[in-house]
């Protein structure tokens, strides 16, 4: 049986040891240093995509539908708390982040090839962005919702007596979620004629 001095002579020989041109001790520690790069990179391109600056900064986004938020209660309120786009568009848990952000690479096609460009072009597309969009947060349980609005701690006793009733069934039971009673809570509704109960 070796020794663990003669082990550990043995590994140091692999480290040290050269590929092609560099050893693999010298290749790990570059990769190992490349990593902690790539990874600060892409942390810092995420987080930089992940604020309401870049939201705004397309036209579209800006003149259309930040315009109507800030004449919403999730933008001036008495308590001064305000969400920003990606409070409400984009989950804070990291891998449903990653997920959204992903599924929002598809979007800049529109930015691309220029589909909701002049605001007719925006109103025209209107429902079935906002109908992707509910989708997307009634099949998550309203996530975005959640993270500020957190229904544990609702106090049903200082509600209307409608939303009171909603939230301890409804919502409570899991039958519903915010989404389905909250749309136009931030933007404008698109023309919902058509569509049963509106």
């Amino acid at each position: 049986m070796k020794s663990l001095l003669a082990l550990l002579k043995e590994y140091w020989g692999i480290l040290r040891r050269p590929s092609v041109h560099y050893s693999l001790g010298f290749l790990t520690l570059g990769g190992f240093i490349a990593g902690i790069i790539f990874w600060g990179g892409f942390n810092t391109a995420l987080e930089a995509t992940n604020t309401e600056q870049f939201c705004i900064s397309c036209h579209e986004m800006r003149d259309n539908v930040y315009v109507e938020l800030q004449d919403t209660i999730h933008y001036s309120n008495r308590s001064g708390v305000r969400a920003t786009c990606p409070d409400c568009h984009v989950p804070h848990q990291w891998t449903d982040k990653i997920a959204r952000k992903m599924q929002a690479s598809k979007e800049v096609w529109g930015k691309i090839f220029g589909t909701i460009n002049t605001r007719d072009k925006f109103l025209a597309h209107r429902r079935e962005l906002a109908e992707h969009e509910w989708a997307r947060l009634k099949a998550n349980d309203s996530l975005e919702c959640r993270n500020c609005h957190n229904f544990d701690y609702m106090d049903f006793t200082k509600q209307s007596p409608r939303a009171r009733q909603m939230h301890s069934s409804a919502l409570a039971s899991g039958e519903a979620t915010c989404i389905d009673c909250h749309k136009g809570i931030a933007h404008q509704l698109p023309d919902m004629s058509g569509v049963p109960g509106w």
